[in-house]
């Protein structure tokens, strides 16, 4: 079992631990790894079981749109992406994606807009995914070209969408497209576009090493009404960035489920493998690997819980959220690398538990922002805040 004293650090508080043990132990009931040939009928069927089960709530913000409050609890989020993905990566991925396809429509979408979606996808009767990569824009936002042009009462979107998670079974798709009210970023809208609106077509689906629900979009005369905007024209920069301040985060909390699981794994190994007359654990270099395979959980985590904290006291996080990125991630990996090498040949059979967090791991270092991206935001930051502070001393 899992180390679970980080949940008596002071960025959490009672509410959460109960959340957490709750989930963990539904989890470890309903909720095992997938090896379905379906993909997409698992991950239908984990969200249908998530919201049954409750768990669906705490992506939705607002109790009257079926929300657990008011607003999205970030260290709820956090812990339990962190609970699922030590249990299955789909699991976690079938979360996010419902909160991450929402979200936009918590924090910007009318009431209408909320009535119609938010208890949907609480419950989970309708399946979220948000539509912002192109093919030649994928961190850089700013230069997409999927455009929406208005035509008499409504838009018409042309243009592609691509690494769409979700894609090809969701039931509506936030997708941001140029409106052109300025150049760069303050030129995109937001829109709510319906899994079945004319022109909406699933151009390809793309298969990965995790295999995970992912397409490719085209919208071809895609024809919506001008109801379907979220949030103001030209602001679909903000709403983007705002939802993923949210979940930025707790990719970091996944990333460290599944390092969770990997040191649990890597633990275990060294404790019954047999070598030269010993266990693997006897060794030194073992002893050695373990110690900072566990000191660089923790320092991810003091990173990730932080970051959310700090959100959910209401501060700017954007440096904060992309260091537990950035660091959750890429110790993540190597943790993972860890456990592979010490089940030798056993760590790289197909479907062994190593195996699929090696596999799972690769894409959270370049989905919602890679980790070089990562790296650019922080400096900016910095950047940023030393220059105010010489304004200020020169003042």
């Amino acid at each position: 079992m899992s180390d679970k004293s980080y949940l008596n650090w002071p960025f959490l508080d009672g509410r959460h631990r109960e959340l957490e043990a709750s989930l963990d132990s539904w989890a470890s009931e309903h909720v095992a790894q997938q090896h379905e040939a379906d993909v997409d009928a698992a991950c239908r069927a984990l969200v249908r079981s998530l919201g049954a089960g409750g768990w669906l709530r705490h992506a939705v913000g607002g109790t009257a749109f079926g929300g657990a409050g008011e607003a999205i609890d970030t260290r709820a989020i956090c812990l339990i992406r962190e609970t699922l993905a030590r249990h299955s990566g789909l699991a976690d991925f079938a979360f996010a994606m419902q909160g991450l396809g929402s979200g936009a429509i918590t924090l910007h979408g009318s009431d209408a807009q909320k009535r119609r979606y938010l208890p949907r996808v609480a419950a989970g009767e309708a399946i979220a995914a948000f539509a912002l990569s192109e093919p030649d824009a994928g961190s850089d936002v700013a230069s997409m070209q999927c455009a929406a042009e208005q035509e008499g009462d409504g838009y018409v979107l042309r243009g592609e969408k691509t690494w769409i998670s979700n894609g090809g079974i969701a039931d509506f798709y936030v997708v941001f497209a140029r409106t052109g009210e300025a150049p760069g970023a303050r030129g995109i809208s937001a829109f709510i576009v319906d899994a079945d609106a004319p022109g909406l077509e699933i151009a390809e689906r793309i298969d990965v090493i995790a295999p995970h629900p992912l397409a490719r979009l085209r919208f071809a005369d895609c024809r919506i009404p001008a109801s379907s905007r979220l949030g103001a024209a030209g602001e679909g920069f903000k709403v983007a960035m705002a939802t993923l301040d949210i979940f930025r985060t707790s990719v970091a909390a996944a990333a460290l489920g599944f390092a969770r699981r990997a040191l649990d794994e890597a633990l275990h190994r060294a404790g019954t493998r047999s070598m030269f007359g010993q266990v693997l654990a006897d060794f030194q270099l073992t002893q050695a690997k373990l110690a900072q395979m566990a000191t660089g959980i923790d320092a991810a985590a003091l990173l990730t819980y932080r970051a959310a904290w700090q959100r959910d006291q209401g501060e700017r996080v954007t440096k904060e959220a992309a260091m537990a990125k950035m660091t959750a991630t890429e110790t993540a990996q190597q943790v993972i690398d860890a456990a592979v090498q010490m089940f030798g040949g056993l760590g790289v059979v197909s479907e062994q538990p190593v195996e699929r967090l090696y596999r799972e791991i690769r894409a959270l270092r370049i989905y919602e922002g890679a980790t070089e991206v990562q790296q650019l935001i922080i400096a900016r930051e910095l950047l940023r805040q030393a220059a105010n502070s010489n304004a200020k001393a020169a003042a």
